[in-house]
C-alpha cells in the first residue's frame, strides 16, 4: 500500500496599571500610600551600579541618576524575589525616589523606581503608577545589559508597550551553529550510499518453505478495517492481509506491478488503463475483479459519508470498469505520484457492498471482530487472535505469486506477534531467542554490539527515519458534541494559537542533548516536516530553533506573557497561570525520556506542564476521535515521498492533529501550505514539485504547528537463521521471499 502518515507508537483586558510586569512583582495596589521608615530599608550591594549609565530618561520618567552601595548583601522580598537593594534616594535633580533591585525566580533582573515624597516620620510613595521598570538582565546573561529595557504602563490605555519580539534569524545565521546538523547531513549521505549498494547487489535465492517469524510488539490493533485504521499497530498487521494494484519495491523504491500486472497512460498523463491479473482469488475463494477495484475507489474512498483517509482525498477521479480484469481512471490533473499511489489496498465487494449499503461500515471488522473473517488477497491470513497476548498469521496456500522455480509463495508458514508490556521485556524476549527481530533504541546499541556473535544476530543501522517526532499544541476551537465543553479552554486556546508561544517552545528543544543523553549519539536532529531520508525533497534551509532559553523567554515577554506574582509561572493578560498537560504514550522510554527532558524546559521559561504517560490506544483517541488534549509529544510515520503526508499538512485533513477536519483553513499559513500541497500532487515536473514542498517546508518552520525534537537512527537486530535479506534504505526484505535457514 503507498505511504500514508499514522499516529506511531511509538478577551479579556489585563489592567496593566494594577499589575507590575514580569518576574516576583508586588502588585502596585497592594501598596496605595505606603509609609516607610528610613532606619529599617537599606540594603547595599557592593561596587554594583543599580542600572547601568546608559539608561535615559522615558515615560513614565526614571530618575536622573542612581545610587550605588558599598557592601554585598541580599534577602528573600516580600513578593519581590531575591532583593539585592532597596532604599529612598535623592537624585541628581534633587527628585525623591524609592528604588528595588531584585532577581526572581526565572532569572530576571529588575529595577523598579518609584516617586517618593517626605513625610512626617519618613517617606511616602505617591505616584505608583507612575513606576519607572526596567529589565536590566535576562536569564543567561553574565551581565547586566548596556541598554536596559523599559516596561512602560501608560496611563490611558490598557495594553502596555511590550518590547519587539526576536526576528528570525538572517540568512545563513543557522549555518553552524550549535544544533546544527551538518555533521549528520553527511552520515545520511554515506548510509544512503552504502544501503544503495546493498540494494544493487541484491538476488534472490530459492527458499525453504516452512518455519516462523516471530515478533515483539507495544501496540495492538486498535481495528482490524484497514480503511478506518490510524494507528501503526493495526497498519502493522494488515498490510499482510491487503494488497494494492502495485507496490513499492524494498530495493528501488519505485512502483512495481501486484494486483494489475501492466498499465498504460495517455499522452496527457490523464487517462490511466490498468490489466489486472487474472490468477487472483481473495481469502474465501472468490475471484478478485475489476468489480472490486471499481468498489473500493467509488463506494469507500470517496464515499463522504465513511470517515475514511486517503491519499486520494485531493484527487478529481473517475473510475470505471471496462471488463472483469481492465478498469479505467480518468483524473482532472495530472497527479504525480499516482503509480505510487495505486498501492491503496483494495477491498473486497462481495463482502463489504452490504454494509456500505446498510451504513455498518464502521462497524465491520471492528477490533472486537473476528479476525479470521477480514478478507483480503495478501500472502498471510490472520487464524487466531488472544488480545493482550498474542496474534497469529498463516500462509495464504492459494496466493497467486511463485519464484523463479514455481514454487508457491510465501515460504513461511507463519508470523507470531506476541504482545509485550514494554521495550524491556521485547529486549528480554529477543536476547533469550523468543523473537527474531528487535528494534534496537540508540542507548542499548553500543551494549548489544558485543553479543551479536554469541547471541546469533546481526545489527544493522540504516540512518535517521523517514517520520517524525514532535511536540504539538492543540488549537482546535471545538466542542465535544457529547458535553458541549470546548475541546480546550478558552484561554489556553489563546496561547496554542499564538505563534510566538509556539516559537518559544520550540527554543526551549535541546536536540543535541537528546541525541547525546537519550538516543546515546544515535541520532539526528529534526527541524523539518521532511526527514533528510527523503532527499532533495528535504529543505535544509529552513528556519532552526535552536537552543535559547533566553531567546524563548523573549518571545513570551513581547507578547505579555508573564510572572506577574513571582511564583514562577507566567500569566496570561487575564491572569491566567500558564498551566497545561502534556501526554505522550506509555510504553516507550525514550519517548518518556524525551518529554521529562521537555517539559523541564518548559517549565524553566514559566510554564507550569504537567507531563502524563497515557496507553498508546488512549493517545490515538484523543488525537483523532475525542480532540480532548492540550499538548502531546508524539510521532508519525513517513515515507520517501512528501506526498503521503497530505492528510497532516492539508487542512482538511484527519491528521492535520493541531486542527483536524477544517472545511476552510483557520490561517493564511494553513491556507498556502494546502495550496502547495494540491499543487505539488497535480505536478509532474520534479524540480518544481522540489519548490513547492521546500516552500512548504518553510511555511511550516515559521509557524511551528509541529514542534520537533530528534529522529533517532534506525537500528534493528535481526536473528542470523533468514535468507533473503539485505538492509536497503527503504527496508530488510519482502516477507514473502523471507525464510528461515535452520530447518
Amino acid at each position: 500500500m503507498p505511504f500514508k502518515m499514522q499516529i506511531s507508537d511509538m478577551p479579556v483586558a489585563w489592567n496593566w496599571h494594577k499589575r507590575l510586569g514580569s518576574g516576583d512583582t508586588m502588585p502596585l495596589k497592594s501598596m496605595p500610600t505606603i509609609w516607610i521608615a528610613i532606619a529599617g530599608l537599606v540594603c547595599a550591594i557592593g561596587a554594583l551600579l543599580i542600572v547601568p549609565s546608559r539608561v535615559g530618561a522615558a515615560s513614565p520618567e526614571c530618575p536622573s541618576t542612581w545610587p550605588q552601595g558599598q557592601d554585598s548583601a541580599s534577602f528573600p522580598g516580600q513578593g519581590l524575589g531575591h532583593i539585592e537593594f532597596e532604599d529612598f534616594f535623592d537624585d541628581s535633580d534633587d527628585d525623591k525616589w524609592f528604588v528595588v533591585r531584585s532577581t526572581d525566580s526565572n532569572g530576571y533582573t529588575t529595577v523598579r523606581a518609584y516617586p517618593a515624597a517626605q513625610g512626617d516620620g519618613g517617606y511616602i510613595t505617591d505616584s505608583p503608577d507612575e513606576v519607572c521598570y526596567l529589565i536590566v538582565r535576562r536569564p543567561g546573561d553574565t551581565a547586566d545589559a548596556a541598554e536596559p529595557t523599559q516596561i512602560v504602563f501608560p496611563k490611558e490605555q490598557e495594553e502596555p508597550v511590550l518590547p519587539q519580539c526576536p526576528a528570525a534569524p538572517g540568512p545563513g545565521n543557522n549555518a553552524g551553529a550549535p544544533g546544527s546538523d551538518t555533521s549528520a547531513g553527511q552520515d545520511v549521505d554515506r548510509v544512503i550510499a552504502e544501503l544503495q549498494r546493498n540494494a544493487e547487489d541484491f538476488e534472490y535465492a530459492i527458499g525453504t518453505p516452512g518455519g516462523t517469524y516471530t515478533v515483539a510488539t507495544l501496540g495492538e490493533p486498535l481495528t482490524f478495517n484497514l480503511a478506518l485504521a490510524r494507528d501503526t499497530g493495526s497498519t502493522a498487521v494488515l498490510g499482510y492481509l491487503f494488497e494494492g494494484l502495485t507496490e513499492i519495491s524494498w530495493l528501488t523504491d519505485r512502483a512495481e506491478p501486484l494486483l494489475a500486472e501492466s498499465w498504460v497512460s495517455s499522452g496527457d498523463g490523464l487517462t490511466w488503463t490498468f490489466h489486472l491479473r487474472e490468477d487472483v482469488q481473495w481469502h474465501d475463494g472468490q475471484p478478485f475483479t475489476a468489480h472490486d477495484v471499481e468498489f473500493t475507489f467509488n463506494r469507500i474512498i470517496y464515499n463522504d459519508e465513511l470517515e475514511v483517509d486517503s491519499v486520494w482525498d485531493a484527487v478529481d477521479m473517475t473510475v470505471t470498469v471496462i471488463d472483469d480484469h481492465t478498469i479505467e481512471f480518468v483524473t482532472a490533473a495530472p497527479v504525480a505520484t499516482f503509480l505510487r499511489s495505486m498501492g491503496t489496498a483494495i477491498y473486497p465487494k462481495h463482502i463489504l457492498e452490504e454494509h456500505v449499503d446498510g451504513g455498518t461500515f464502521q462497524e465491520v471488522w471492528d477490533k472486537d471482530a473476528d479476525p479470521a473473517e477480514v478478507i483480503g488477497t495478501g500472502p498471510f491470513t490472520i487464524t487466531s487472535y488472544e488480545p493482550g497476548v498474542r496474534l497469529v498469521l498463516s500462509r495464504n496456500h492459494n496466493y497467486w505469486l511463485r519464484d523463479e522455480q514455481g514454487n508457491s509463495l510465501p515460504y513461511l508458514d507463519e508470523i507470531v506477534r506476541i504482545t509485550v508490556p514494554d521495550v524491556d521485556d521485547m529486549r528480554a524476549k529477543f536476547r533469550e531467542g523468543a523473537v527474531d527481530i528487535y528494534g534496537v533504541p540508540g542507548r542499548e546499541a553500543d551494549m548489544l554490539e558485543q553479543f551479536q556473535a554469541t547471541e546469533n544476530f546481526t545489527i544493522h543501522k540504516r540512518g535517521p527515519g523517514f517520520g517524525e517526532e514532535f511536540v504539538a499544541f492543540n488549537m482546535n476551537p471545538g466542542t465535544s458534541a457529547d458535553s458541549g465543553e470546548p475541546y480546550v479552554s478558552p484561554e489556553k486556546l489563546g496561547w496554542f494559537r499564538t505563534r510566538e508561544f509556539r516559537q518559544a517552545v520550540s527554543h526551549v528543544i535541546d536536540k543535541n542533548r537528546i541525541v547525546d543523553e537519550v538516543q546515546h549519539g544515535h541520532g539526528f536532529p529534526q527541524w523539518s516536516p521532511i526527514s533528510p531520508a527523503a532527499g532533495d525533497f528535504y529543505n535544509p534551509n529552513v528556519r532552526r530553533y535552536l537552543y535559547d532559553l533566553a531567546r524563548a523567554n523573549a518571545f513570551l515577554d513581547c507578547k505579555g506573557l508573564l510572572d506577574t506574582d513571582g511564583d514562577g509561572i507566567r500569566e496570561d493578560r487575564a491572569g491566567n497561570p500558564m498551566s497545561f498537560t502534556m501526554v505522550t504514550n506509555a510504553e516507550t522510554p525514550v519517548r518518556e525520556a524525551i518529554g521529562r527532558l521537555v517539559s523541564q524546559e518548559m517549565r524553566r521559561i514559566g510554564l507550569d506542564v504537567d507531563f502524563q504517560l497515557i496507553p498508546f490506544g488512549e493517545l490515538v483517541f484523543r488525537l483523532t476521535q475525542s480532540y480532548e488534549w492540550e499538548a502531546v509529544l508524539i510521532g508519525l510515520t513517513g515515507g520517501s515521498d512528501p506526498g503521503g503526508g497530505f492528510s497532516v499538512w492539508h487542512s482538511s485533513g484527519d491528521l492535520h492533529l493541531w486542527h483536524p477536519n477544517q472545511s476552510q483553513p483557520a490561517t493564511t499559513w494553513e491556507a498556502r501550505i494546502d495550496e502547495l500541497y494540491v499543487l505539488a500532487s497535480a505536478e509532474v515536473d520534479h524540480e518544481q514539485r522540489l519548490a513547492y514542498y521546500h516552500e512548504a517546508q518553510e511555511i511550516a518552520a515559521e509557524n511551528v504547528p509541529l514542534i520537533y525534537t530528534t529522529l533517532g537512527e534506525r537500528i534493528v537486530a535481526v536473528r542470523n537463521v533468514f535468507g533473503n535479506t539485505t538492509p536497503t534504505f527503504f527496508g530488510l526484505w519482502d516477507i514473502r521471499y523471507l525464510y528461515r535457514t535452520d530447518q
